[in-house]
């Protein structure tokens, strides 16, 4: 009888730290990562944990789409919170964007790096703005704090100015403005950005690039204020982007965020 009392605790016992290992509660295997996507906020753009670091939406990546006012909510695992950046897609035609009312006219891709997705606050925001300080750290050259630092020189913004922040909900024009013109040209660059015969497939080297090219030439993407200004750019960016080989190592392309800090583009300041 003393034999099968212990048996049986033993057997309660071992249930719970299955329990407490995850083995029966949902609370321990999931966790939820919420943000907002925008230049203005953007409705209906699809947002996904990309656990491969290739741009695209695949089998298996948490996924979702953003609500009318730009909220998403992802269900990932939690030791995947932290660990890989969020991507989140403008489809052309589709994703409504609410500074305008009207479907983006080209397609484009945000993101926010890995070292900022946090799940227990809904500040995942994702940006043109987190794009480039992310794009920024890719290169290995900067840290997060170092990349915001730089960029908020580029911008000619003060100190405590939130470049991960929700620049709309804090009514900061200037990163408002600046993110809205980097939209334009990031949608406008993205044929060349795409892999050959492909109109859903980046090529990452070709992005990056894209994204150090828009880096190098940031004060004047703050300025641009006229249609002139803003094709001056385009042509500019594209120039830059056909010197790009297709596959290209992006450790090559380093060279945008590195040597260019101080300059003020092509517009000065």
């Amino acid at each position: 009888m003393k034999k099968e009392i212990i048996a049986a605790v033993a057997a309660v016992v071992g249930l719970g730290l299955l329990a407490g290992c995850g083995g029966g509660g949902s609370s321990s295997t999931s966790a939820t990562v919420a943000g907002k996507v925008a230049d203005g906020y953007l409705e209906k753009a699809t947002v996904f944990l990309d656990k491969n670091n290739n741009y695209r939406l695949d089998a298996g990546e948490p996924n979702t789409q953003s609500d009318a006012n730009g909220a998403y909510t992802l269900t990932v695992d939690p030791a995947d919170v932290g660990k890989y950046p969020i991507v989140a897609l403008a489809v052309k035609d589709v994703t409504i964007d609410h500074d305008t009312g009207l479907a983006v006219a080209h397609s484009y891709l945000m993101s926010l790096p890995k070292d900022s997705v946090s799940g227990t606050v809904s500040s995942n925001f994702i940006s043109p703005i987190t794009t480039q300080v992310r794009e920024m750290m890719e290169t290995g050259n900067y840290t997060m704090t170092q990349a915001m630092d730089q960029l908020r020189l580029k911008l000619h913004l003060a100190q405590d100015a939130d470049m991960m922040g929700d620049y709309m909900a804090g009514q900061n024009t200037a990163l408002h403005q600046t993110a809205q013109n980097m939209a334009t040209l990031m949608g406008g660059q993205m044929g060349l950005v795409y892999q050959p015969g492909s109109d859903t497939v980046v090529d990452v080297n070709r992005y990056r690039g894209m994204m150090g090219a828009m880096f190098s030439n940031m004060s004047s993407v703050r300025a641009a204020n006229t249609d002139a200004q803003m094709t001056q750019l385009m042509n500019q960016m594209s120039s830059d982007l056909n010197t790009i080989m297709i596959g290209q190592p992006f450790h090559n392309m380093s060279s945008y965020f590195g040597g260019m800090m101080g300059s003020g583009g092509m517009m000065g300041q």
